[in-house]
């Protein structure tokens, strides 16, 4: 038989806590697979930042990417490493780099999701360079807030397009309040958006290749408490489109790893924020959902390291037009746009590798997530994040937290059936 080893790369930042859970569950599986007749064994180590030959060789089959969203040296090598290579990294660099918050709304109104009204503002102020004066004495026209704000309807939010972690959020009420940040923008290039208010829920649906969580969510409490402890808290048909929604712009834009902010209003869910590739993995904000990101994270990572599972370079899009384009209602053209995502995952080809080969993962973890080792991960992000006479106290808040998710989903395995 032959024999391979299949190494797994994390390229990491500021990252603690998910990368001891995940390092040390992938050594306690032990795996040692058949893959088509191929003995398969699987390492994991941590990336370096460091000079690089473009045509050094790449030694990862799967590159688990956290840093590149950001940090450009990163992300040429992971590039680099794509094109000459052949790594397979999520989530999709050019893809990451390329489509703003503002492209993605774009995108999901050419597909018929129903999007709030969306507006791009230019920007209040400009960094001086040779061409702006010319070019916007030439061009530039005059606009009144006053009646952009009574087009859009208060209230509504304006954030930048670019997106950044709630940074720059401003809930707009009236035209005072629109002036004024408008006014405190700067140089951001602004979008506003039609509030969905009132809503009846708030979810964050994540995914991480073909797996969903759905997360009821509260943006106005302090982080530790946005992710809300919920359990089957929506219905059926509710939890089908979030996911079927949720796939789709994931699929759409090449992110194995990416969530889904949408708000139900008079029983649609309106899609607000969803260009969020590479969402927080921190079990500080997570908690209770912490567990269930590890597994998906060595579920996923595992397949596509075990079945050189090849890296979509480019962005397909005319399948989800040619659906955009028939004359077909919202919901069954959603289902298409779905059943497209669900084969780019290769879903049931995934669900079929972890029932064969990672049935042992739901019992290590619940012991894992029950251990000392556990503890101590959180407690070494916490004291990262807190000032020290808050240490005790939010580890033992995070860990009462993955302990309640033991007790009332790690002894049973997801219900998803991976």
């Amino acid at each position: 038989m032959n024999e391979r080893t299949a190494r797994i790369g994390l390229s990491l930042g500021a990252d603690i806590c998910w990368p001891i859970c995940y390092e040390t569950l992938l050594e306690e599986l032990k795996l040692d697979l058949d893959i088509d007749g191929t003995r398969t064994r699987f390492e994991c180590e941590r990336i370096t930042i460091e000079p690089f030959s473009l045509r050094q060789p790449v030694k990862y089959d799967v590159v688990i990417d956290r840093l590149t969203h950001w940090y450009s040296t990163s992300r040429e090598w992971i590039k680099k490493a794509i094109l000459l290579n052949d790594l397979y990294v999520y989530n999709n660099p050019w893809s990451l780099q390329s489509n703003e918050k503002q492209t993605s709304y774009a995108a999901m109104m050419r597909l018929g999701l129903p999007v709030p009204e969306t507006w791009m503002l230019p920007p209040k102020s400009y960094e001086a360079s040779d061409d702006l004066e010319a070019t916007l004495r030439q061009y530039a026209r005059m606009f009144s807030l006053e009646d952009i704000g009574n087009r859009i309807g208060y209230p509504f939010f304006m954030k930048p397009y670019h997106g950044g972690g709630w940074k720059g959020v401003t809930k707009i009420d009236d035209l005072a309040g629109f002036q004024n940040a408008y006014d405190a923008s700067g140089t951001e290039i602004m979008n506003l958006q039609e509030a969905i208010l009132p809503h009846d829920w708030f979810v964050r649906c994540v995914g991480l290749g073909p797996q969903m969580r759905k997360v009821n969510y509260d943006p106005s409490a302090p982080l530790h408490d946005r992710y809300r402890m919920d359990v089957d808290f929506l219905g059926e048909d509710d939890q089908s489109v979030l996911e079927d929604m949720t796939l789709t712009i994931n699929s759409f834009f090449g992110w194995d790893f990416n969530s889904c902010e949408s708000l139900k209003r008079d029983g649609i869910w309106h899609p607000i924020d969803f260009a969020n590739a590479c969402p927080d993995s921190q079990v500080t904000s997570l908690h209770y959902h912490f567990p269930w990101l590890i597994k998906s994270n060595l579920r996923w990572s595992i397949f596509c390291a075990a079945t050189d599972r090849p890296m979509r370079r480019n962005m397909d899009w005319a399948p989800f037009y040619d659906i955009a384009d028939r004359d077909i209602g919202p919901r069954e053209r959603l289902r298409e746009y779905a059943a497209i995502a669900h084969q780019r995952f290769e879903t049931e080809k995934f669900r079929d590798f972890c029932r064969s080969h990672l049935g042992h993962l739901d019992e290590l973890a619940y012991a894992f997530f029950g251990s000392g080792a556990m503890r101590d991960a959180i407690y070494r992000k916490v004291a990262s994040l807190f000032p020290e006479h808050e240490i005790d106290e939010f580890t033992e808040l995070f860990w009462n937290r993955v302990q309640l998710w033991r007790a009332q989903e790690g002894a049973q395995g997801d219900p998803d059936g991976f």
